[in-house]
Parts: C-alpha cells; sequence; structure tokens
C-alpha cells in the first residue's frame, strides 16, 4: 500500500522560505524521491533553490537506499533512534543536513563507508509515521565534498568544501540538454506514476546541470549510476552520463514493450479460439450434437462393452472403471491413467480366437519348401500340429529350437504359423533385465503399461497367437531383475491359464497361445525354463545341405534383392561347395548367404559399369570377388606330425576339430599345459600323465625317458576359453606321439574322456563332432562305444565318407592311432 502526505509549505518566520512570497505544493510518496512544484503569478515552476554557500562543518546522515541530488525536494527516512537524534541536531544547529551514501546503515562507521560527494539538505519538515520512525521533507541545496571526518561516532560530522559546476562554451551543452529532455519524457511517459507534472518540470528546468541532476534522480535505477553522475562537476560529462543511461533505460522499455505486444497479441488470440471453440460447443449442444468428453468416452467403452464378448469378471471389472472414469474431473491428470486401464481392457481379445487350418500335408509342404534337411525337427513339428488338428484345446508342450546361429531356428517358428492360419508375433529377450517387461508395471507408475506379452496379444487381435520367444538363452539375470523366473508361469501349461499382469490385476488365459522358444546354448537357459519346454535341438547342415540350401533359397533371394536376373549370375555346385570350405566354415548358412550377397553386389557393379562378363562365376574368379581364401586344410592338421593329435570339440556354434600340441624337453618328468584351459581339461592333461606313468609298460614306453622327461601340453588359439573331459583321449596321444617319435594315421581325430584306469567314457556333442569331421576333411573317427547308438541317430548323409571305430579302453585307441598304414 503506497501512503501518500500531502504538506503546503508557506513563507513565514519558522518555515523555510522559498522565494519571494511564493508557496510550493507537493506530493511525498514514501520509499521514493519526488519532484515539487510552486505556483507564482507566471505559472507553475521546477523548484530550483540555490545557495551562495554553506556551513564548513555538517552533520551528516548517512543514506543506502537512494541518491540525494541538489535542487530537488526529498524525504529522508529516518528510523527511531540514532538516525532521528542526528536529524535533530541538524535541525537545532541550523535546519543544514549533509546527505552522503554510505555502505553501512548503521554506528560504528569507518570514513571508507562513505562516498566523498553528497548533497547539503534543508531540513524543511518532521512527518511522524504510525510506525514510530519519521519521514524529513529535506531540500537539495548543492553538492559538497567531504575533506576529512571530524567524527564518526554517535553520528558523523564532516568538514566540507563546497565546488561549483564547470560550464563549458559551445553549443555541445545545449544539444545534450535537448536529447536529456527528449529522453526523459520518453521514459516518463511509461511510468504513469510520475503524472503530467514531471514533463512540466523537466521542461522548466534551468541550467542544464539542475536538468541533469533532476532527470538521473526520477529515471535511472542504478545508484552506482547517480552516485556517478553526482560525483561529476563537468556539466557537458554529466549530461553524457544521464544521456546514456536514460538511452539504456529507452531501449529496455521498447524492448519491455515489444514482449508486452507480442504476449498480448498470442493471449489474445488464445482467448479468441477459447470463446471461439466455447460458442462452437453450444452451438452443437443446443442442437444435441456435442458430448461432454466423460460422457462421450463413457458411451464409448459400454459400447465395446455391449457388442464384445468379454467374460463376467472382466465385464464387472470395466463397468466400475467406467463408473470411477465418470467421478474424476477430465482436466484431472487421473483422468488419462483410468481412460489408459479402460482401452486396455476393451481391447484385449478375451474371448477373440482364429480359427485354425491345420493341414498336414500342407505343412510338411511349407516346411520343406522353406526349409531342407532338418528331418528330425520337421518330424516332431509335424506330430505337434497332428495333435492340434485331432485334438483342438490341446494345450500340448511349449517348442524351443535349440543350435547354432544360422541354422533356421525364427524360420521355423514362423513357418509353423504359416500351416496353421494364426497370427505370429516375435519378442526378441536378448539382454531384458526387468521382469515388469513380461508381467507389466503397476498403475501406480507413470507411463505403467502391460507386459510386452499381453502387447503383443493385443497387436495380433485373437488369445491364440505364435507368440515367438527369440534369444532365450540370452536373458538378463540381475540385482535389476530376473525376467527368466517371470517366464515361469509363462511357459507352465499347468499355470499359465491364470496368467496375472500386475497392470490388468485381472487373470488372463494364456493357454490358447503357442509359445516356441529359440536358444543358441541350452544349458545357459535356467534348469526350471528348461524343463517347462520340449527341446529340440537343430544341428548344423552338412556341405551337401548348404550347397542346396545355397541352390534353392539363398542365392535366388540375393539375386532378387540386388536386381540381377538368374541368366545374368550363375554358380555352379561346385563352387558352392568352394565358396563354403574356403570362406564360410559354420554350423548355420548365415556367412554363405554373406559371401553369396558380396557376390552379387560385384555382378551388379560391373553390370552398372556396362560390361558384360561372363554369367558363369568359376573356381579361380572366387578370389577376385571374395578375396584371399579364408580357411584352407592344413597338412599339419589331416597329416600330423609327432607329438600332434587331433581332437574334436564342441561349441555352441557347431563342432570343430582342434589340434592337441606336446613338446618333450629334459626335465623332471613333470607336465605343463597352456591354451586358456579350464579346470576339467587341465585335470584331463594331469590324469593322461598318471595314466602313462603308471601303465607305460604295456603301451611299450620307456618308463626311465618318461621319468626324465617334461612334457608341454598346448592347444593352439589360445585366446579361446576351452574346457571339457573329451579331449582327455588325444591328450595321452599327443604324449605317446612326443615320447616314441612315431606319428598318428592321417585324417584320423579322436573324442573320448580317459580315466587312471584307460577306460573311455562317452561324452556329449556326437552330431557337431562329426559333422565338423566331415566338413574339415576327417576320414576315421575314434568314439567311446558308449556313443555308438548317438551315431545310429545321425543322417546318413552326415555320416557318409566317414569311418568310426568305437572304443572302450585306451589299448584300443592305441592300437587303432598308432596302426601301421
Amino acid at each position: 500500500m503506497k501512503r501518500h502526505h500531502f504538506v503546503r509549505i508557506n513563507t513565514g518566520d519558522e518555515q523555510p522560505t522559498l522565494g519571494n512570497g511564493h508557496s510550493a505544493e507537493f506530493s511525498l510518496q514514501v520509499g521514493r524521491p519526488f519532484f515539487a512544484k510552486f505556483r507564482s503569478d507566471g505559472g507553475t515552476h521546477a523548484v530550483a533553490f540555490g545557495a551562495a554557500g554553506g556551513p564548513n562543518v555538517l552533520v551528516v546522515f548517512p543514506m543506502s537506499r537512494s541518491v540525494p541530488f541538489p535542487g530537488l525536494i526529498m524525504p529522508v527516512m529516518a528510523q527511531a533512534g540514532l538516525d532521528e537524534s542526528i536529524m535533530e541536531k541538524a535541525a537545532a544547529q541550523g535546519k543544514y543536513i549533509g546527505l552522503i551514501m554510505a555502505e553501512g546503515t548503521s554506528s560504528p562507521w569507518a570514513g571508507k563507508d562513505f562516498v566523498r560527494t553528497g548533497v547539503v539538505a534543508e531540513i524543511h519538515k518532521r512527518i511522524k509515521l504510525p510506525d514510530g520512525n519519521s519521514n524529513y521533507v529535506c531540500r537539495g541545496v548543492r553538492r559538497f565534498h567531504v575533506d576529512r571526518w571530524v567524527r564518526l561516532k554517535d553520528g558523523p560530522i564532516a568538514r566540507v568544501s563546497y565546488p561549483e559546476d564547470i560550464y563549458p562554451g559551445g553549443a555541445v551543452v545545449e544539444a545534450l540538454q535537448r536529447n536529456v529532455l527528449s529522453l526523459s519524457q520518453t521514459v516518463a511517459s511509461h511510468q504513469p506514476g510520475l503524472g503530467e507534472g514531471f514533463a512540466l518540470a523537466a521542461a522548466n528546468m534551468e541550467p542544464a546541470g539542475a536538468l541533469a541532476d533532476f532527470s538521473a534522480a526520477y529515471l535511472l535505477k542504478d545508484n552506482k549510476e547517480k552516485q556517478q553522475i553526482l560525483d561529476e562537476l563537468e556539466v557537458e560529462r554529466r549530461l553524457r552520463l544521464v544521456d546514456e543511461g536514460l538511452t539504456r533505460e529507452t531501449v529496455t522499455l521498447e524492448l519491455g514493450d515489444k514482449i508486452q505486444t507480442e504476449i498480448r497479441e498470442k493471449i489474445e488470440e488464445q482467448q479468441k479460439q477459447f470463446f471461439l471453440r466455447e460458442q462452437i460447443k453450444i452451438i452443437r449442444r443446443e442442437l444435441g450434437e456435442e458430448q461432454e468428453p466423460s460422457e462421450r468416452d463413457r458411451e464409448f467403452f459400454l459400447g465395446k462393452l455391449e457388442n464384445g464378448n468379454y467374460p463376467e469378471e472382466v465385464s464387472k471389472k470395466i463397468r466400475d472403471e467406467v463408473d470411477r472414469l465418470m467421478m474424476i474431473p477430465t482436466m484431472s491428470p487421473e483422468y488419462p491413467v483410468a481412460r489408459n486401464y479402460l482401452e486396455w481392457m476393451v481391447e484385449l481379445p478375451w474371448e477373440v480366437s482364429s480359427e485354425d487350418h491345420i493341414d498336414i500335408e500342407n505343412a510338411k509342404a511349407v516346411l520343406d519348401t522353406d526349409h531342407f534337411g532338418l528331418t528330425d525337427a520337421k518330424e516332431r513339428i509335424l506330430e505337434f500340429l497332428g495333435v492340434r488338428k485331432m485334438r483342438p484345446e490341446h494345450s500340448g508342450a511349449i517348442l524351443c529350437f535349440a543350435g547354432p546361429p544360422g541354422v533356421g531356428k525364427t524360420s521355423l517358428a514362423m513357418a509353423i504359423a504359416d500351416s496353421m492360419g494364426r497370427k505370429l508375433e516375435r519378442m526378441s529377450l536378448g539382454g531384458m533385465r526387468d521382469e515388469a517387461e513380461i508381467k507389466g508395471h503397476r498403475r501406480t507408475y507413470v507411463g505403467a503399461l502391460p507386459g510386452r506379452i499381453l502387447q503383443m496379444i493385443r497387436r495380433a487381435g485373437t488369445n491364440n497367437p505364435v507368440i515367438v520367444l527369440d534369444e532365450i538363452d540370452k536373458i538378463g539375470n540381475d540385482f535389476r531383475g530376473d525376467p527368466a523366473s517371470a517366464l515361469l508361469e509363462v511357459l507352465d501349461p499347468a499355470q499359465n491359464h491364470d496368467f496375472l499382469d500386475h497392470f490388468l490385476d485381472l487373470r488372463f488365459d494364456l493357454s490358447k497361445v503357442m509359445f516356441i522358444a529359440t536358444a543358441n546354448v541350452l544349458q545357459h537357459v535356467p534348469a526350471a525354463l528348461r524343463d517347462r519346454m520340449e527341446v529340440i535341438e537343430l544341428p548344423g547342415y552338412v556341405t551337401e545341405e548348404k550347397i542346396q540350401i545355397a541352390r534353392r533359397h539363398l542365392l535366388p533371394r540375393q539375386l532378387k534383392e540386388h536386381g540381377i536376373s538368374p541368366s545374368q549370375l550363375k554358380l555352379s555346385a561346385r563352387v558352392v561347395r568352394d565358396v563354403i570350405n574356403g570362406w564360410t566354415r559354420e554350423a548355420g548358412v548365415r556367412g554363405l548367404e554373406k559371401s553369396l550377397a558380396s557376390l552379387c553386389r560385384k555382378r551388379t557393379l560391373e553390370l552398372a559399369r556396362r560390361k558384360r562378363p561372363k554369367a558363369v562365376i568359376d573356381r579361380p574368379k572366387l578370389e577376385h570377388y571374395l578375396g584371399p581364401v579364408k580357411y584352407t586344410d592344413d597338412r599339419v592338421r589331416l597329416r600330423p606330425v609327432q607329438g600332434v593329435v587331433l581332437g574334436l570339440a564342441y561349441t555352441p556354434y557347431g563342432g570343430d576339430v582342434l589340434e592337441v600340441e606336446c613338446a618333450g624337453f629334459p626335465g623332471k618328468g613333470g607336465v605343463v599345459f597352456t591354451g586358456s584351459l579350464g579346470d576339467v581339461m587341465t585335470e584331463s592333461c594331469r590324469i593322461a600323465h598318471s595314466y602313462l606313468r603308471s601303465s607305460g609298460e604295456r603301451l611299450g614306453l620307456n618308463l626311465a625317458k618318461l621319468e626324465k622327461t617334461s612334457l608341454h601340453i598346448h592347444f593352439p588359439a589360445g585366446a579361446i576359453p576351452k574346457d571339457g573331459p573329451s579331449a582327455g583321449a588325444a591328450i595321452a596321444c599327443a604324449m605317446i606321439s612326443r615320447l616314441t617319435g612315431r606319428r598318428l594315421r592321417a585324417r584320423l581325430a579322436m573324442t573320448g574322456e580317459i580315466t587312471l584306469t584307460g577306460e573311455i567314457l562317452p561324452v556329449g556333442g556326437v552330431r557337431e563332432k562329426v559333422l565338423a569331421a566331415k566338413r574339415l576333411g576327417v576320414k576315421t573317427v575314434l568314439l567311446p562305444a558308449e556313443n555308438k547308438r548317438d551315431v545310429a541317430l545321425l543322417d546318413k548323409a552326415w555320416t557318409k565318407g566317414l569311418r568310426f571305430e568305437y572304443v572302450s579302453s585306451f589299448t584300443d585307441v592305441y592300437r587303432l592311432a598308432f596302426a601301421k598304414r
């Protein structure tokens, strides 16, 4: 609340005289300076008091909020206590008071707290305020300069001098005066509180120095800038400082006007649009064409409920949520949350199922068309479809296709959906770490959604789609969550008919959904989850199968993608075999497809350059198109030297043939091993060495030489970790070869775990190991006798060209491995 005090000062003995019997009327606004005007016969003029001099010693009043200026009437706020005592002391000693800016507002003061230039003023009147403080009406007389401080304690007293304004000659001062007057009127027009009297007073202000003081006092905001103007005695320089300050103020005010105009126009446009929309709503409401958003949503959800087929529990929940939605204001943040929940409730296919069209012969044709080989996997899929056809309500097992990358696991799942006529949805589980991805978030969280299982079902539009859970062996498991545990309920036929999603908080029947999982490494799938699925292992392809796949599927697809006709690029079976053996040794066919794509790109470039190459690419040109051969059959591997044996290994991406190297040197009969071996494989090295030391005589070894020879076992490719017991027989043969100097039979590889008594125990991964041996040109394979049944299950195409020797003891291994050719 601003308070105004109006005081009339008349001529008289007890009041200050303003001039020849004139009176002055001024308005005092507490907390800010003001200007005065007086009336005489000539009209209204600005107050411009002058003084020829003043007292040499002044009582000084420190001011902290404003800068005093001469020639102006100003209120001075004095706090009860010391401030009032200073003013009263000055009034008692002649009514002159020195007003000066000070940093400190309370005693004790130091000389450095004060500026050096102030204004001597006459005290005209004291106005007692309701809060106990006082306002003293003072008239600035002239500038003074502090020469020295006489006293600072209990009210500052200073010895002062009175400098005169310096007026230079020329028209510069007059031009600056006009500029200041124009800028003052412009700035004052933006401050309604100054009124019209300010402009009139400024126009009548003389001389130029007084105009500068007048404008600075009322129109400038910065006290430091005001004090700089007060310190300046050269009028031209003073006018320039005021001109600069007013120019900055003018620019600021113009920018403020521009911003205000833009805001006003924007608000007016928004208000206009708001009023027009409201008018349209009212018109539509009068015509019966408009509804409130909440009412429209209510009709939408209830209409969905009436026209759809929902379980009784879901219908009741939808009606309750609609009633709750009607009680929530549409502008409330809770409204879209409740509406989103209702959308999920009515959009989910609770009772909507697609009809299966299972034709076993057609399914077999689809599988054979899209996939070559994989006989066992296709047979199991056809059995599964046969059960579904005879008993549609049969939930059946959850299938899991396990095998190396590129063997067709995901495409098999897609073929199943195609043969059944069901919608297909796919979810990659690789790297998933939050079980909320499966079971959803609770609605208390901002942006909560159901889990991805229900999201896929909603997207499919039926409650019985085929959902492919890709890369199930790569689910994350750390402190952030365990999605594999959340999948236990999803993939258990005994539980998934009552699947509970955290977002819906209602049971959803997943028993009609056909889940198919894929995995590369079955051992990485948690045991509880693996137990709920029927695993169908997909082995790697043999070379003959890859040739057929390349010619039937891969090459035609790449030709189409690269815009080449079959007559522009032809590959014989022999060339495809060379590509497989020389550039793409793998269990699947992804690398083979990349190599074929590279051939197509090269041929496309040749055709784009208007060249006319021969359509047939023969063997000599393969290196020109694909670069140097990446894989070659090493003679050391197929025709081992002394101390080298070929062992068969299982890897997650198919089988492989590894060299086992043994070096001997004089020592204490110990054994060391290198090649990034795991604990089980290092134990196999020790077991093989101990067996030879205990049973060497029966094998014809020189035990004395064995005791004085240290052996070093090494597996090449040392950066690749290796582990497992199946290399025991190969390690023992490598040691014998080094100690006796005899070489093993050419193109022979072996696998089998050895014990301290020389028994050869069965191993796993026989299928992958056999495929690796066939791929790399091995002719004879030594296998444990108990693995004979595994070989019987292999396709004849995989074992064609291989000779299998079954052994039950290391004596059999020794006899077959070191037999004379």
